[in-house]
């Protein structure tokens, strides 16, 4: 762990915590989330009528429990936990309790049958779902010296960096085996407080499956320079922790990933959950040309969902716990990762 230094330096994980989940941090703010960048829960309701069928896979994969949890990490103002539940076939819903884990307060409006909290529920049967939630644990940034040894980044408030001591430890472990610096000037986010984060996610979850959704990237893909970046009123900004904007790197699914874990992309699992984003027959404008229209802008809103380049680039690590894959439909089991754009 990084300490201050004359009251002034701190590590990155100390910084962005702070800056972030602080008493004026940013995930405080009045408008959310939603105010300052979007989300996929955000693009389309879609989305969330996606993981309303695999919340449906899941209650059967269970054996449709009297009680299936839906829980929605990292919520912002609950836009994804009220999609999912107003998606919901009425016999599932009529079983279902959602959750909504977020720190900020309970916005106004809510659907009274959303459960507000700040932390998830210690024991639940069904499916926990964490969309952009680890991309916001923060972790410690390493550079390689000079002299090639790796080295906590410190930062003060206004984002000047330099490097600080070793990286050592857990820490220095987790870099060895997850994100090797070759050489000076490299950059790797040190995961393992995600790591951590996910496992004891993960650990709430009885019997069902949890589901992270993020940024990602692999270890056949590291990215040389790291990925620590700001987001302010919908513009990519330099990291500044001082509270004003978002910060966030991209994660390493793969180190966060529990054995019977999968990895795939969020073009192959939506697309295994029924969006193709394929366009109407042209025969429905003459025959029936409101439905052509309705039609085709559902296919633009599930195109962009699943966009080479864009949203469809996501990671999704699926954690299946006392279910077998086989039960999700071949979710987990023969979607391909890589498929021909």
């Amino acid at each position: 762990m990084a300490h201050e230094v004359n009251g002034e330096w701190r590590g990155w994980r100390a910084a962005a915590q702070e800056a972030l989940y602080g008493a004026g941090g940013f995930y405080r703010r009045p408008e959310g989330p939603a105010g300052h960048f979007r989300t996929s829960v955000h693009a389309s309701p879609l989305f969330a009528a996606a993981v309303a069928r695999l919340l449906c896979r899941v209650d059967e994969a269970l054996g449709r429990p009297a009680e299936l949890a839906f829980v929605d990490m990292a919520a912002g103002r609950g836009e994804l936990a009220a999609g999912v539940l107003g998606a919901l076939p009425p016999d599932v819903g009529a079983r279902v309790r959602v959750y909504a884990v977020e720190i900020a307060d309970r916005p106004e409006g809510l659907d009274p049958r959303i459960e507000w909290l700040d932390a998830p529920p210690e024991r639940m049967t069904g499916l926990l779902f964490a969309n952009e939630w680890l991309d916001n644990v923060p972790a410690e940034v390493a550079e390689a010296g000079a002299d090639g040894v790796p080295r906590l980044v410190l930062v003060q408030e206004d984002g000047t960096e330099r490097l600080g001591d070793p990286v050592a430890g857990a820490e220095a472990e987790w870099l060895a085996r997850w994100w090797p610096l070759p050489a000076e000037g490299f950059r790797a986010e040190i995961g393992l407080p995600r790591d951590t984060a996910w496992a004891a996610a993960v650990a709430t979850v009885d019997r069902g499956l949890a589901v992270a959704v993020d940024y990602a990237h692999r270890a056949d893909a590291r990215p040389p320079f790291g990925t620590l970046t700001g987001f302010r009123a919908g513009r990519e900004t330099a990291p500044v922790p001082d509270g004003s904007c978002d910060i966030t790197a991209h994660v390493a699914l793969d180190a966060c990933a529990l054995p019977g874990a999968r990895l795939l992309t969020q073009r192959a699992a939506l697309r295994a959950l029924g969006l193709t984003g394929a366009r109407p027959q042209l025969t429905l404008a003459s025959t029936d040309p409101a439905a052509y229209v309705r039609a085709l802008a559902h296919a633009g809103a599930a195109a962009e969902l699943i966009a080479p380049g864009g949203l469809g680039d996501f990671g999704w690590l699926l954690q299946p716990v006392g279910i077998a894959g086989a039960s999700l439909g071949g979710l987990l089991v023969d979607v391909p990762d890589h498929e021909e754009q």
